[in-house]
């Protein structure tokens, strides 16, 4: 076996075999004392939080308003880059399809392409690099326009994710019927539980339908390394990794990978820590926050930062 799939085949077992060793009774503990612990942070906080964590190896989870549908921003990218991986695997896409970028497709926000002479001729992973590396809004609706709205939602709904939702491109208007809450929930919907379940799916590369278990092929890790290599790095790295990054993710691999997403009052961020004892996945989100600056230390994001600390320093010292 190739080493660089050793991580990927690690974190498979552990989400298995070792899951499997749990007290049938409840095989994923509630951590209660960590709980009250966050609950405490967010408490002081002006705004409101959900959170779910889980720990592969021990299979302990924190949960705090974990159901709640939430407003997505970025986040919701990460259902575009899972579908691309399932679409390529069947054969539907490549990530060396080439995808033609012209002055109307290009959208404010994050992201450069937005200040690209065109038109210009990007490969389809580009494309997925730049939406997940640096959140580029117009990369973004050019892997929406490649896969088909529909079928990033139709792959949503088949795995299952109840109150997972993308809506429309980013800055495009809604097109066709809606649902009723688009309009509160604006790009996309979710819960911190969902996430972190579609989260995990890219670090134990399970490309599986729900209920089925087939162990993944060298191709399937090939797609997920490719993935989590967008994921590690992360442009934006102020909320789950800003007191975990033990190094400079410029010039050496990252142990966090992460999406996060963002709007004036919303600030959220779904990632992964890998720890000496297992991975760790991390779902934040924070919504109807009264500091909406777009500073470092926006206080939604040194909140989601310090609830990060808290669970893997409180997993990992045990």
């Amino acid at each position: 076996m190739h080493p660089k799939f050793l991580p990927l085949l690690f974190c498979a077992l552990l989400s298995g075999s070792l899951k499997a060793q749990q007290q049938p009774i409840d095989a994923l503990q509630t951590d209660a004392a960590l709980t009250a612990k966050l609950q405490s942070l967010i408490a002081g906080h002006q705004g409101h939080a959900a959170v779910f964590a889980e720990d592969l190896a021990t299979g302990h989870t924190v949960a705090i308003d974990a159901d709640t549908p939430v407003q997505t921003a970025s986040v919701i990218k990460l259902t575009i880059l899972y579908t691309a991986l399932e679409e390529i695997r069947d054969g539907k896409v490549s990530f060396t399809d080439k995808l033609t970028l012209t002055r109307g497709g290009q959208v404010p926000g994050s992201g450069v392409l937005t200040f690209f002479d065109t038109p210009v001729t990007l490969t389809f992973k580009d494309a997925l690099t730049m939406m997940i590396v640096m959140s580029d809004n117009t990369a973004t609706n050019l892997a929406i326009d490649h896969l088909g709205l529909k079928n990033i939602d139709d792959q949503i709904v088949a795995l299952g994710l109840k109150n997972t939702w993308l809506y429309k491109k980013v800055f495009q208007p809604a097109e066709g019927p809606m649902p009723a809450d688009q309009k509160q929930f604006g790009l996309g919907k979710t819960t911190a539980r969902e996430m972190a379940s579609l989260f995990e799916r890219f670090v134990t590369c399970n490309l599986n339908a729900p209920g089925t278990n087939i162990p993944a092929t060298t191709e399937d890790h090939d797609l997920c390394e490719a993935a989590m290599h967008m994921l590690r790095n992360q442009f934006y790295r102020d909320s789950i990794p800003r007191y975990l990054e033990s190094v400079d993710s410029t010039e050496a691999p990252s142990e966090i990978a992460n999406k996060t997403g963002a709007l004036d009052a919303v600030r959220n961020d779904v990632g992964v820590v890998y720890t000496k004892s297992g991975p760790i996945v991390l779902s934040e989100f924070t919504w109807d926050n009264k500091d909406t600056s777009w500073t470092v230390d926006n206080a939604a994001e040194v909140l989601m930062a310090k609830i990060a600390k808290e669970i893997v320093e409180g997993w990992t010292a045990k």
